[in-house]
This record gives structure tokens, sequence and C-alpha cells, in this order.
């Protein structure tokens, strides 16, 4: 296996553990993250001053010359697999997908194949110079099995690199639309008492909490005010359904992008998503509202009404500002059509 050789030297006031150094100083062209120096450290494959330190921990100085062995990457043992792709957007850097609902993004034991990584494996062949050591898919983000719409998936260890640093910092601009019961309102005494639901102007629905998996059920994500990770939505109405409304087309949008977060903040709030089997409920709708037919629609829409509609980022290597919109997929259209023709 062919190897290439990095080699630099500890800058000023370096952090005192290795892999922080390494992180810091390390030539920003090798597109090495943190957790891939980690993994280099364990391995064998760093040397400080001639020496191999296999411990990531170890303490470093500055002016300390640094070596570091990269294997170039392997093939993936992931089975590449012939599936049809939505390609919205594509170069030698990275790929932009319209992922269907039903689909998987990455292998996992109860989906070891038919995911959107075996698929883009076949789609992209030898295109992938390598993610993290591995001729694989880099994911940066995920959207659920059952929520369709955008993703941008990295081919390079440079584009992996550069759009997981937007994502961390929350530079990426995702917009989804969700099919929610009832109607958000800023004048609804009952939503202004619960706590993290606040509004801006424009009637703008924000959630400010903290997310964690839930403590009985570890497929389900909890809402929490102490300890979790920090997680804010907003969302605004797009459009009203029913006579009275009793449900509501809203435009959600994240500044942070936790597990199942649109639906479970959604859900806080008391407006869960039409279909969701987790966290949305069967909730009754009044029976003048909406025709049968409708009703019979909204009650029998097999999955969450979640599409992710409009992705935006900075391409990781050219720098230019890229945005992409994905329309509403057929179930969803249709199921909007029946609604808009009651109205």
């Amino acid at each position: 296996m062919s190897h290439r050789h990095i080699t630099f030297i500890l800058g000023e006031a370096p952090p005192p553990r290795l892999d922080k150094a390494l992180a810091r100083d390390v030539p920003e062209q090798e597109n090495l993250s943190r957790t891939r120096l980690m993994r280099l450290i364990e391995r064998g494959a760093v040397s400080v001053d001639g020496i191999v330190v296999g411990d990531p921990r170890a303490r470093v100085a500055e002016g300390a010359q640094i070596a570091i062995e990269v294997e170039e990457a392997e093939e993936s043992h992931i089975v590449a697999e012939t599936i049809p792709l939505d390609v919205i957007f594509e170069d030698s850097e990275l790929i932009v997908i319209n992922k269907p609902a039903g689909m998987v993004v990455h292998p996992a034991p109860g989906s070891p194949s038919g995911t959107l990584v075996n698929a883009l494996l076949a789609h992209c062949g030898d295109d992938l110079s390598g993610v993290g050591g591995m001729k694989r898919p880099g994911i940066v983000h995920r959207i659920d099995k059952d929520t369709s719409g955008l993703l941008v998936v990295a081919k390079s260890d440079a584009a992996h690199h550069g759009l997981a640093a937007q994502f961390e910092k929350h530079d990426v601009e995702r917009y989804y639309q969700a099919l929610v019961y009832g109607v958000p309102d800023a004048n609804d005494p009952r939503l202004r008492g619960i706590r993290g639901a606040s509004f801006e102007p424009g009637n703008i629905l924000k959630l400010t909490t903290q997310l964690a998996r839930h403590r009985t059920d570890r497929q389900r994500q909890a809402v929490l005010f102490d300890g979790g990770r920090h997680a804010i939505t907003r969302a605004r109405t797009v459009s009203r359904f029913g006579t009275p409304p009793v449900l509501a087309l809203m435009e959600c949008w994240l500044e942070t992008g936790r597990t199942h977060q649109i639906r479970v903040h959604m859900a806080h709030a008391g407006h869960g998503l039409v279909g969701d089997p987790v966290y949305g409920g069967k909730r009754k709708l009044a029976k003048a509202a909406l025709s049968e037919e409708v009703a019979e629609s909204v009650r029998g829409f097999p999955r969450q009404a979640l599409h992710a509609a409009v992705l935006g980022f900075e391409h990781p290597v050219s720098g230019e500002q890229m945005r992409f919109e994905a329309p509403l997929p057929p179930d969803m259209a249709a199921l909007l059509a029946g609604l808009q023709g009651k109205g």
C-alpha cells in the first residue's frame, strides 16, 4: 500500500495534547481532521522528533519536528449497489442528492444495504478520492429515513473537512417544509406558556431547548433543559388548512442540527408532524373542518410529512456560494393538493 509523508514543525505555544497540537498546525491542504489525526497517532503513524508516539494525549512542545505517514485511501468494505439517485449537482469534490423518503443514509445493523452510501459507492466509483483514509462518501449530515429532501455528501477529504466545519459552525442554510397539526400562533396563550417556546417578529415560532436520547426509549429524542445538546428551531406558518384551521404547512429552519430536531421540537410545542409515528401521534380532526376523504388521507399518511427543501453552503474548495431547492415529493404534494382543494 502506498503512503504519503507529511512533515512540519509545531508553532509557538502549541496546545499541550499531541492531537490538538497536530490539528492546529498540520498543513491546511492535507485536510486531516482531529479525529483522523487521533487514529493516525493510535496506529503509530506519527513521530515527534524522530520517536513514534502512540498516545493522543502526549505532551508536546513548540518547535517539535512532526512526521506523519498517511496511507492512501483503502477500498470501502461497504458494498456498492446500483440504485437510482436524484442528483441535483455533482463535481469532483461533492454531490448533492434529493433523497427519497424510505432510504436510510448509512448502513447500520438494521439496514445493511439499500442505503444512500451503497448507492453513492456505485454512482461515484473511482471519483471518490478518499475520506478519512477510505474510499467512501463523506457523510457530514443526515436526514431521517422517512424524511425526503436535500443532502450534500463529500467525495474528497478536502470537501469533507470544509463541509464538516460549516455544519459545526452552523453556517449551512437548511429549510424544511412540514405539515403539522394545529396552527402555531403568537396569540395562543397555551403556546406562550410552553417552556422553551417564544415568538419573534413576523409570527416566527422559536423553540430553544436541550435534546438528548430518551431515558427509556433509545430510538427517541427527549426535550431537556439541563444536560443534552443545545437545539434551536424556528418555524413560520406558510398555509393553513381546514375550516376552522386544523393543520398548517410550516417552513422550519435549523440553527443547530440534532437528531429528530424538527420532529421533537414541533411535538414539544403541541404541533406534531402529520404521519410521525414516534412524535406526532394520532390527532382528532374536527369533523366539519375537512371532508372525510381529505381527513382520511391525513390520518393515513404513512410517514412524517417532512421535506428538506432548501440547502445552501459555501463550496468547500472553490469558495462559491451554492444554494439548491427540491420540490415537494409526490406524496406530500398530493396530500397538500387535497387540502388546498378543501380550502
